[in-house]
């Protein structure tokens, strides 16, 4: 398929996970991307398994949380197993339900995220350009100049800004000569898609051993789970191997006696650890696993992909629709390299831990790791640090340039993720939450705190005069049924607060006072908004 456009604003290398959010974020802010994909079509792989609650409200803001909710599993927690024993069984029940709406692991297979996407993006006219390659592409300080190739056609067309979604192999990273840095686990690994005749449960279950692991995750099929685990040393050197030869190994680490009913699908592969060098190269950026790869622990790489690409589009379709300064497309970088990093580090040290053989460290797996993982389970505080790490929803960007923290009450700051808090709507006697406020595209102020009539109504005239439909309004004043929310913002009696949330559902901008020109000043000069008008026209 030939692309019409000779010049787009943006072009997306890639359609997995990453590259469709992306394309998908963009269109709600109104910007049109060019996508191509050198690949026949979607996979039909189930790939990637798990979707972290993160993830989940990303979805809920887009309006396709429900088919994510119906078409997948919920993940009830996590089971550890030793020589074939139980020793431990973590139950995510209720455990992050102050936290998030979505307060479990979602089991939603990464074939059924990719449709999910693409199904999106089809109903806002934005086609995939299947079966595109990429050969080459150079940038100077206006554009970037692509050329692709389909089949026999080859094509060259330019892009204000290039976004790689294009994997672990990058063509984009490669041809910007951006190191990769990291290594290969020395494991050669399997993977499955099978039915048996057993059922684990709604749980995770890992399975320890000295001849290796294994772990079971439910698919939304019955009795159906993604098997992952080491293959012996032996099969290092064999091309092809099938699952009837992993079968014997399988039952050893678990000590049960498995029977695969059905396989949709059996592989085998390495992984990898390993990080761009920089997620950005003028006017070229990286997200999703072309900027990061690492192992599958805690089921992370393709919700921080779709985090990446969250964190990025807002700040570009803002400079694109010249809303915002050029300048806080620095911020991408900085905000989610060290996430990257921390991640890396992370599932590393765990993972190398799974896979040691060394005699001290089984001892440590096989009598300490179970006590520790009961103690810590027993601990709220300790139970909710856990969740918050492996939903994603601790994240925070309290770092950043573009956040500005000016209250000193209280432990939520700028750069944290806007806590979920439900809402009484007193006007509509319904129920909401603070999340559901930022639905809308754009930057969100919340007042809280009582305010004046003619407060309310300056904060309104300064709104429509200066930002329009880019900044969305809510007040709450205080009341009996919303006590919890001025609570956890450490709001006092006579007191008030003002945030700003920036798109990504990130407090951008935190207040212990209502103040118009202050919170002129961090949009204009801290985040780099543009106005509608220019002040003293």
């Amino acid at each position: 398929m030939t692309i019409s456009q000779q010049h787009t604003p943006v072009v997306i290398v890639g359609a997995g996970p990453s590259g469709l959010m992306m394309a998908a974020q963009l269109l709600r802010y109104g910007v049109q991307p060019v996508i191509v994909d050198s690949r026949q079509g979607p996979t039909t792989r189930s790939k990637a398994l798990a979707v972290q609650a993160r993830s989940m409200e990303i979805y809920r803001q887009m309006g396709i949380v429900d088919k994510v909710l119906n078409d997948g599993k919920r993940g009830g927690g996590v089971q550890f197993n030793q020589d074939g024993e139980e020793v431990a069984s973590l139950s995510l029940a209720n455990v992050g339900e102050t936290q998030t709406v979505f307060p479990f692991i979602q089991m939603y297979p990464q074939s059924k995220n990719e449709r999910l996407l693409l199904d999106f993006i089809t109903l806002n006219c934005c086609p995939v350009y299947w079966n595109t390659s990429l050969l080459s592409l150079s940038q100077d300080t206006g554009k970037v100049t692509l050329k692709l190739q389909s089949g026999e056609d080859k094509q060259t067309i330019t892009c204000d800004w290039l976004v790689a979604a294009d994997g672990a192999h990058s063509t984009v990273r490669k041809q910007l000569s951006i190191p990769f840095n990291g290594d290969t686990y020395q494991h050669q690994f399997y993977l499955a898609d099978i039915k048996i005749d057993a059922n684990f449960g709604d749980k995770v279950n890992l399975f320890l051993s000295k001849k290796g692991f294994a772990g079971f995750f439910p698919m939304p099929d019955e009795r159906s789970y993604r098997v992952v685990g080491n293959l012996p040393d032996k099969f290092d050197k064999k091309d092809e191997l099938q699952i009837e030869e992993v079968l014997p190994h399988l039952r050893d680490v678990t000590q049960q006696q498995i029977i695969v009913e059905h396989t949709n699908w059996f592989t085998t592969y390495r992984l990898h650890h390993r990080m761009a060098d920089k997620f950005r190269e003028q006017r070229c950026f990286l997200i999703g696993d072309a900027a990061h790869i690492h192992s599958p622990v805690g089921g992370q790489g393709m919700n921080t992909g779709l985090q990446d690409a969250y964190n990025l589009a807002w700040k570009l379709a803002g400079v694109i629709n010249n809303q915002l300064k050029v300048s806080v497309l620095d911020t991408y970088a900085r905000e989610r390299m060290p996430v990257a990093k921390e991640l890396l580090n992370t599932t590393d040290r765990i993972f190398k831990m799974i896979l040691s053989r060394n005699w001290f460290i089984n001892l440590l797996k096989k009598y300490l790791l179970p006590v520790v993982l009961k103690w810590v389970w027993r601990k709220p505080s300790l139970r909710e640090a856990f969740f918050k790490r492996v939903s994603q929803t601790g994240i925070s960007y309290r770092d950043s340039t573009i956040n500005l923290n000016l209250s000193h009450a209280g432990q939520i700051k700028a750069g944290d993720r806007l806590p979920y808090l439900k809402v009484f709507d007193e006007k509509r006697e319904v129920e909401t939450d603070l999340h559901e406020w930022c639905n809308k595209p754009g930057f969100t102020l919340i007042c809280l705190g009582k305010l004046k009539e003619l407060d309310l109504f300056t904060i309104a005239k300064w709104i429509t005069q200066n930002y329009g439909a880019s900044l969305n309004f809510f007040y709450l004043p205080p009341s009996a049924r919303n006590q919890h929310i001025f609570d956890a913002f450490a709001i006092k009696e006579n007191q008030k607060k003002a945030l700003i949330i920036r798109p990504d559902m990130h407090i951008g901008f935190l207040n212990d006072v209502v103040d118009v020109d202050m919170m002129d000043n961090y949009l204009l000069n801290v985040v780099g908004v543009k106005p509608i008008i220019v002040h003293g026209s």
